[in-house]
C-alpha cells in the first residue's frame, strides 16, 4: 500500500501523455477536411512571389533620404 501512491503517481505521466497523442491524432484526422480549403495552386503561388520580388526590387530602388522614419510603436504596459 505504501508503494501505491508513488506508483499511481509514476505511471500517471506516461499515461497522460498517451492519452494526448491518441487526441491530438483522432482531431488531426477530422481537421483534414478543413486543410483542403486553404489549398493554394501552385500558379497563385508563383503569382504572388513575383508580386513580392516587383516590390522588393521597387523598394531597393528607392534612395534612402525618401524612405519613411520607423514607426514607433506603443510599448505594452506591463502590470
Amino acid at each position: 500500500m505504501e508503494t501505491l501512491i508513488p506508483t499511481l503517481a509514476l505511471l500517471a505521466c506516461p499515461v497522460g501523455m498517451g492519452l494526448m497523442m491518441w487526441f491530438m491524432m483522432r482531431s488531426s484526422k477530422g481537421g483534414s477536411a478543413h486543410s483542403g480549403a486553404r489549398s493554394t495552386s501552385v500558379a497563385d503561388l508563383r503569382e504572388e512571389q513575383r508580386r513580392i520580388a516587383a516590390e522588393i526590387d521597387r523598394l531597393d530602388d528607392v534612395p534612402a533620404e525618401q524612405e519613411a522614419p520607423p514607426v514607433e510603436r506603443p510599448r505594452p504596459e506591463v502590470a
